[in-house]
């Protein structure tokens, strides 16, 4: 696909970028981490890419707004929108929500980064293969040796990426490798959204990649 597309606020008379939009749950981790890594390994300018500030925090909430700004007149036709959320906990009313966005999301093109039970596993497999099971982000944080690996580690903190950079290209093998883990072992489980220990972060990366 080129690089520059028909935009549709203009009836197709105006070239512009295609845009790469990702909506995410964290204030602070997640951004933080993908503005370095865009920064230091994109091709292209980090204009191509936002990372709109939302209040939205749930699944559900941040696939609506993807869908909002992709069927809007402000974006372009191919654009390219990712949500990226944690599981957390899961209960039977949070399953049903992951489902509908899960299926909101697959219906109108919208790409989900997700990190089973949190975004601190795939900071976890920068340092190694795990199919570890935690049950939340605290429970992760005290029986992880994550700590230990990453220096006074502080969700808001601009030094994780650059702890942890070198590292990049272990954490993504490693990530496919717990992806093949999650079909092969959790084949009772439908969606990613289900799998106790799995992130898709690195298929984000890799859309970056290729962007």
């Amino acid at each position: 696909m080129g690089m520059f597309l028909m935009s549709k606020k203009h009836g197709g008379n105006k070239k512009i970028p295609r845009v790469m939009y990702i909506y995410c749950e964290g204030e602070k981790t997640e951004p933080l981490y993908l503005e370095a890594y865009i920064s230091e390994r994109s091709k292209r300018t980090l204009s191509v890419f936002k990372i709109p500030k939302t209040r939205k925090n749930t699944p559900e909430q941040l696939v609506d707004e993807a869908i909002k700004k992709k069927n809007s007149s402000s974006s372009a036709e191919g654009d390219v929108f990712w949500v990226v959320y944690d599981q957390e906990y899961l209960t039977p009313q949070s399953i049903s929500c992951h489902q509908r966005a899960w299926n909101k999301a697959n219906r109108n093109g919208i790409n989900i980064a997700i990190s089973c039970v949190c975004f601190e596993l795939w900071l976890l497999l920068h340092f190694g293969y795990t199919t570890k099971t935690f049950s939340s982000y605290d429970n992760l944080i005290s029986s992880s040796p994550l700590k230990k690996l990453i220096a006074n580690y502080d969700k808001g903190s601009k030094l994780t990426y650059l702890a942890i950079r070198e590292r990049i290209g272990t954490a993504k093998d490693n990530a496919r490798k717990l992806a093949a883990y999650a079909k092969d072992n959790y084949k009772n489980k439908h969606e990613p959204y289900q799998f106790p220990c799995y992130t898709s972060f690195h298929k984000l990366l890799e859309a970056i990649d290729g962007f």
